[in-house]
């Protein structure tokens, strides 16, 4: 019985021998792969911790007007129709489908069925309905807030809209004053997220602060400028959430909150410093995005205030400024500079507007004869935090106030942050103010007529803050808007990028590719080309899973 008892030891000791060197049989692990293997658990809870500077302003998407709210916005409720998570192109969302008149004035939506709100009221007609009521009805109950957004895109209350009509449970008319060209792409925006009418009722004013959506996810808690806290929606109708909760944490300092990312407390951030994204390239624990360059950052003259109003002192800040020196200093090669609020990218761009060179003494001309041969003193506004297309505000600001005092113009630099900033310079506050806009569609319409026509620059809830009017391009912006011929829109836009050149209500400064940075866990995410972008597809992979993936196939 002994021996027997050997041989099979000796036998299970040989088979274990044999299994553990056919499962060392693998490829040498890279220095990354060692990396992950280092890397700690993943509990089995998936809360992914997205790094940011700003807070939000507000949870209600028909009042926001900020991308740092519109980012969990966009988590919490669904829009009509939706972008492709890659690109500029249309999907279904809440409606799976729609046609329009021949006339281009009614749309018709089919919308989805089965879905619920988060507070488990039903998502149909009537509920579009109210939405649509609210946004475009000063008179509503519920009209509370100032809907900026709505003025933005269809021109005041109710604008371009004439009457919303059910037509059966699950559809549902809208009826045009007269054609929007951009008027599906429009419903797009996160500001025209569908929200609960049953939540809107409990909460009132303070629904900004408990939103109830049909969203991936729903909210649970917010720690003003601290956190926002959303857990996942499981009875979502698209069925893709793949994380148990979804955090927004305020780390007002890219160099902190990229420290915070390479410790492992979060999981994504945006605003890296540029200069920072060859030390996220060589972290083998990171990995490095780049949002496509879809955006503006500007310089603002208030042209109601004096000496704005006047285009020889425009002319001459226009021409103090060094782009090129600003690229170079604050960008690291991720901006060019820019001649048109226009990015390069959309269609209707004008590529033949020469910019304005780099040119001090003509600067100083210009003074001269505005009559300030010894230049004269202003502000210069800045926001505390980095925004996308200004990743360093302060530091752009000293550049931009050392080209000014190089012409005469002293330019004392006052600081505010973010909410507070807005809503100062929408009230028209300001003299010099930087500001930028990260475009919510691919249309010229939604930077030219929001950051320029006339009717956009009301004191309060102004996106026109130059304070620029000009009957012409008033015009031209309506005429475009009403036409669905691009290549006409196309002409009309490259005319209004001509005037305003030669108008030089503010000073276009930038074009930035805005880099990210995210731990290697993270997958599926893709930023969109708007800023701001659904998790619903996002996930967190286990250690475990990371180390397949690292496994070479056909090595085990």
């Amino acid at each position: 019985m002994k021996k027997i008892w050997v041989l099979l030891s000796g036998l299970l000791v040989g088979l274990l021998v044999i299994f553990a060197a056919i499962g060392c049989v693998r490829t040498p692990l890279r220095a990354s792969e060692f990396q992950t293997l280092m890397l700690p658990e993943q509990p089995s809870m998936k809360k992914l911790v997205y790094g940011r500077a700003n807070d939000s302003i507000t949870l209600d998407p028909a009042n926001a007007i900020d991308g740092e709210s519109f980012k969990v916005t966009r988590n919490i409720f669904d829009t009509l129709v939706q972008y492709e998570p890659e690109g500029g192109n249309l999907q279904p969302g809440l409606a799976t489908s729609w046609k329009v008149s021949e006339d281009g004035r009614t749309w018709t939506f089919y919308l989805r069925r089965g879905v619920t709100f988060h507070d488990g009221s039903s998502f149909n007609a009537d509920a579009v309905k109210f939405n649509f009521d609210r946004w475009m009805n000063p008179n509503h109950p519920y009209h509370q807030g100032k809907f900026n957004y709505w003025q933005y895109v269809f021109g005041g209350f109710p604008g371009l809209v004439e009457k919303v009509e059910v037509v059966s449970q699950y559809t549902i008319k809208v009826k045009l004053f007269k054609p929007y060209a951009p008027f599906l792409a429009s419903l797009a925006l996160p500001a025209f997220g569908i929200a609960s009418p049953q939540g809107i009722r409990h909460f009132g004013q303070e629904f900004g602060k408990f939103p109830v959506g049909t969203g991936p996810y729903r909210f649970k808690e917010w720690k003003k400028n601290n956190y926002i806290l959303l857990e996942a929606n499981d009875n979502y109708w698209a069925n893709t959430v793949r994380l148990d909760k979804l955090k927004f944490k305020v780390i007002l300092n890219n160099k902190n909150r990229l420290k915070e990312l390479e410790r492992g407390s979060i999981h994504l951030m945006d605003g890296l410093s540029p200069e920072d994204a060859e030390r996220v390239k060589n972290n083998p624990k990171l990995q490095l995005y780049f949002r496509p360059s879809f955006n503006v950052g500007f310089l603002a003259m208030n042209n109601d205030k004096e000496p704005f109003n006047q285009l020889k002192v425009r002319l001459a800040v226009s021409y103090a400024i060094n782009k090129e020196k600003l690229v170079e200093k604050h960008f690291a090669g991720l901006a060019k500079p820019a001649k048109s609020l226009v990015p390069p990218s959309l269609w209707g761009f004008n590529e033949e507007v020469e910019p304005y060179p780099y040119d001090p003494e003509r600067a100083k001309q210009y003074l001269r004869e505005a009559g300030y041969p010894e230049g004269f003193q202003t502000d210069l506004w800045v926001m505390s935090q980095p925004r996308p297309y200004f990743p360093q505000p302060s530091e752009i600001a000293k550049s931009i106030q050392e080209d000014l005092a190089a012409v005469g113009i002293e330019a004392d630099i006052r600081v505010f942050n973010w909410e507070t900033y807005l809503e100062k310079v929408e009230n028209g506050e300001h003299q010099l103010a930087l500001l930028g806009w990260m475009g919510d569609i691919a249309d010229p319409d939604n930077f030219l007529y929001v950051l320029l026509d006339k009717d956009n620059a009301q004191p309060g809830r102004a996106s026109n803050i130059a304070f620029y009017r000009d009957e012409l391009i008033h015009y031209w912006l309506t005429e475009a808007r009403e036409k669905t011929d691009q290549l006409f829109r196309s002409r009309l836009y490259r005319l209004v990028q001509e005037k305003v050149h030669e108008d030089a209500p503010l000073v276009p400064l930038v074009h930035i590719t805005p880099a990210l940075a995210a731990n290697r866990a993270v997958k599926g995410y893709l930023p969109h080309i708007t800023g701001v972008e659904s998790f619903a597809s996002v996930n967190l992979v286990s250690r475990q899973d990371r180390i397949l993936q690292a496994t070479p196939p056909g090595s085990q």
